[in-house]
């Protein structure tokens, strides 16, 4: 893994050739990050399954889908229930939007209990997303590795970053059309991480 970054007003760009991604670590405050940990604790957390095999396997983590009205979301084959924001969660969104400079009608948060919850390689590409999505992906509480991987080009090295709580990930271009990305399994004990990707669905 090869670390790909250089430094620029505050943001870290990602180099990905063929995708755009950037990094702020320290965004939020120790006392914004443990404001929002407390109330994010609170989420409607749940664990959907997914079928392998024809077996129904509980995701290794948690979910809950926050958005606005009409704005639908589902993923291998998981059709999330649409909750209303809370006042935290459009707090935290409308900070985003202003680090950013894009609007975001949705929040897909996710709960990392242990090192043995993760993701697996994939990509938001979903077609609510439209093409080129930007996500933005707030991290709160322990640390993780996260992982990028070209889907073609294998002469392209990996890239690996940690994620450190209060960091702001942004992911734009053709990020999610060119690459992969993972939170992957860890044997270290690790704190428990709440993980908020807010993203925008194009609604019918």
């Amino acid at each position: 893994m090869t670390d790909q970054f250089s430094l620029f007003r505050g943001w870290q760009s990602i180099d990905l050739n063929d995708g755009q991604a950037r990094y702020l670590n320290q965004w939020l405050s120790e006392q914004e990050q443990a404001t929002y940990w407390q109330a994010f604790q609170h989420l409607a957390w749940e664990s959907p399954s997914i079928r392998i095999a024809g077996k129904a396997i509980p995701i290794p983590r948690l979910n809950a889908w926050y958005a606005d009205r009409n704005a639908g979301y589902g993923y291998s084959g998981i059709k999330l229930p649409r909750l209303d924001w809370t006042p935290e969660l459009r707090s935290l969104k409308e900070r985003v939007e202003q680090a950013t400079g894009y609007s975001f009608n949705a929040v897909l948060a996710n709960y990392y209990r242990d090192g043995n919850d993760s993701v697996d390689w994939h990509a938001d590409d979903e077609p609510e997303l439209g093409s080129n999505p930007v996500i933005a992906s707030v991290s709160l509480g322990g640390v993780r590795s996260f992982k990028f991987k070209h889907r073609q080009d294998r002469s392209l090295a990996p890239v690996s970053l940690l994620l450190e709580p209060g960091s702001l990930l942004e992911m734009s271009g053709g990020t999610q059309k060119n690459w992969l990305h993972k939170v992957p399994k860890t044997k270290k004990v690790v704190d428990a991480r709440i993980n908020l990707t807010f993203r925008k669905i194009i609604c019918d």
